[in-house]
């Protein structure tokens, strides 16, 4: 699969949040600001793997799936991914 510049953006932008959180704990910031921001990463997190999972699906359904059975099969592996993530 090809990784779009819009997925590496994603994942660019949670590295950022994870530095800042980082520096936050760096300089003793306050405990719920620190976790405020740990929960906006993991969700950063689960929003670009669904991402992926969403533009795999699409692509996959699109080149590799001639079938109904085919489509179902592909539709409940990238069901299966999403929840394995969580």
């Amino acid at each position: 699969m090809q990784y779009s510049d819009d997925m590496k953006n994603r994942l660019k932008r949670v590295e950022g949040q994870v530095r800042g959180v980082l520096r936050m704990m760096e300089e003793e910031k306050d405990c719920r600001d620190v976790i405020t921001q740990m929960s906006a990463v993991r969700t950063a997190v689960d929003r670009a793997t669904a991402y992926v999972v969403a533009k795999n699906l699409e692509q996959c359904l699109r080149e590799n799936t001639e079938t109904e059975d085919e489509r179902e099969a592909m539709i409940e592996e990238a069901i299966k991914m999403l929840v394995k993530s969580r």
